[in-house]
């Protein structure tokens, strides 16, 4: 089975500059701003991404994986902000929220923008 590097450090580059901040921002409302850092957001995606990647080659999709994922994120979450496994939890679910408003937002914006360039029809 071959490995395609250029496409795994660009999932990984991307997935950290789109979960990162999301995190960053979940981890600040609820952890506080002392123990949630912008640093610690990009840490915690591009690690988990990267462990991801990792057992994706090693293992088929299941879910067993995706039950051992969830545990790693969790503890990545745990560790870098310095919380509890359900604070830990929280702070996964509140950034799964603060993601899917903002990929709406950017839905409309990106709608509103066609619709403008589209032909006037009454």
């Amino acid at each position: 089975m071959a490995v395609n590097i250029d496409q795994a450090i660009l999932h990984i580059i991307i997935s950290t500059i789109i979960i990162g901040p999301v995190l960053w921002l979940a981890g600040r409302a609820l952890v506080g701003k002392q123990k949630a850092k912008f640093t610690d957001g990009l840490w915690i995606a591009a690690l988990g991404t990267i462990i991801g990647e990792i057992l994706g080659y090693f293992f088929i999709s299941g879910i067993i994986v995706s039950i051992v994922m969830v545990i790693i994120w969790l503890a990545l979450i745990k560790k870098f902000f310095d919380c509890g496994w359900l604070k830990a939890l929280l702070v996964a679910i509140v950034a799964i929220i603060v993601f899917m408003v903002i990929a709406f937002i950017l839905l409309l914006i990106g709608f509103a923008a066609f619709r403008a360039y589209l032909p006037f029809t009454p």
